[in-house]
């Protein structure tokens, strides 16, 4: 498994090396699983974006956090309704479940990512969840990448509605297990058999630790080689880039 931005492309260029190893792994008939916690886009989606920076990834070979969400809401609550708060990626997954998207007395209030947050739609959050409606969110990243710097993200607008309602969402995305239980599902592949690739020490290498995987941190990303000692937990292996793998497949 691994995770997609700052380990296979950045800021929309492919990594080099990137291609290499996916091809590789096809070539040698291994199984891999493209992990973001990215809910903005659809796998059909991602799977145009990458391919304009040169990545052929299938589609059935992308695991966003908004597919992880709608998996655990069908299981929870088959055929329900919510509110959300994000974009097509999160919003077909829930429709393909069978969900209802609604204000009205929603099962859910459903948060994922957008780069359109708005004043209205976060207060109606609020006051449903204020209200007793479950809060979910696809995933914990307070930031996300972008050419100017930072920018909000799901778990900082998370936090908002938390300090506003004293209510704190269930995260789907990594570094929940259940995430990465559903993605070996996909894969159909044991834990102790994978290998999960991230940036980032608090969500990519955590999922894959708590998940039993071995885990190797690239520095192409988020995760500085500095910062890595400030954390409890380590990483199997930290390499430059995935350029570092490509030999070993």
């Amino acid at each position: 498994m691994t995770d997609m931005d700052g380990v296979l492309v950045r800021e929309g260029n492919i990594i080099p090396g990137a291609d290499t190893l996916l091809s590789r792994l096809r070539d040698k008939d291994v199984p891999f699983l493209v992990l973001t916690n990215n809910s903005i886009h659809t796998p059909r989606d991602l799977r145009y974006r990458l391919q304009a920076t040169g990545l052929d990834v299938p589609e059935d070979a992308i695991w966003t956090s908004a597919l992880a969400t709608a998996a655990f809401l069908n299981e929870q609550r088959p055929q329900g309704s919510a509110y959300v708060i994000g974009e097509a990626g999160l919003t077909t997954a829930l429709h393909d479940i069978g969900y209802v998207i609604t204000d009205r007395n929603p099962d859910y209030v459903v948060l994922g990512e957008t780069r359109t947050y708005s004043f209205s739609s976060i207060a109606t959050a609020m006051r449903l969840v204020e209200r007793g409606c479950r809060f979910v969110a696809t995933n914990p990243d307070a930031t996300g990448p972008s050419p100017e710097g930072i920018l909000p993200a799901t778990g900082s607008v998370a936090a908002m509605i938390s300090k506003a309602t004293g209510v704190d969402p269930y995260f789907i995305g990594k570094p929940n297990p259940l995430m990465m239980r559903a993605a070996l599902n996909r894969l159909g592949s044991h834990s102790e058999s994978t290998v999960m690739v991230g940036d980032r020490m608090d969500t990519d290498i955590l999922a894959g630790l708590e998940a039993g995987m071995r885990t190797v941190l690239v520095l192409s990303g988020i995760t500085r080689e500095s910062e890595i000692d400030r954390f409890p937990f380590r990483p199997t292996r930290v390499v430059s880039s995935v350029a570092d793998l490509v030999d070993e497949v």
